[in-house]
């Protein structure tokens, strides 16, 4: 079964992405940071041991883009609020074990998704944890069915977004990675 690592990422839109950044850097420096990050976040990541899909917001404009790389593959995020289309991401996944990842954690790497990958051969689930009480990664091993009720209720941007998750996973296996941070506002660049 091939491995999936699918990046959820916005188009850096000035305005339109990262705006609790662009608050305290401008909405232009926190545009380009996004881009820029992403670009090396997806060279960091790229390894034979896993196909990397790109799910795009907005839907049309992402698919389209020109700013990211066109060799990867590419779905829309579709509607609703991030557990609706982070559940989207992990069912229109290729048959095998997947993660999701956000594009705005500068310590993801390659060795990163492997932990990930290798917990979700003794779990169902497996979460890396970000210092904010949310995560920077969820995947599941798909060997049962994914909950209907996946990500409801959970207050996301909060420092619950990590408990309420795990909540909508009853009687899953789950193994926890490295805890990373971020980056939502200046003092996480430092």
């Amino acid at each position: 079964m091939r491995r999936t690592v699918v990046v959820m990422l916005k188009e850096p839109r000035v305005g339109r992405v990262k705006t609790r950044l662009g608050r305290d850097i401008g909405m232009v420096a926190a545009a380009w940071w996004f881009r820029h990050q992403v670009r090396a976040l997806l060279r960091r990541i790229s390894d034979p041991r896993w196909n990397v899909v790109l799910a795009v917001s907005p839907d049309c404009a992402g698919m389209v883009s020109r700013v990211w790389p066109t060799h990867l593959p590419r779905i829309p995020q579709g509607s609703g609020n991030l557990g609706d289309r982070m559940a989207r991401a992990l069912r229109s996944a290729p048959v095998g074990p997947v993660c999701v990842i956000g594009g705005d954690i500068p310590d993801i790497n390659a060795a990163r998704i492997q932990e990930a990958f290798v917990a979700l051969g003794r779990s169902d689930a497996v979460f890396g944890p970000a210092t904010d009480g949310g995560y920077w990664l969820i995947g599941l091993s798909r060997v049962r069915a994914i909950p209907p009720v996946i990500f409801s209720g959970v207050r996301w941007s909060s420092q619950h977004a990590l408990a309420d998750t795990i909540a909508t996973l009853p009687d899953h296996r789950i193994a926890y990675v490295a805890c990373l941070r971020d980056v939502d506002t200046a003092d996480d660049l430092n």
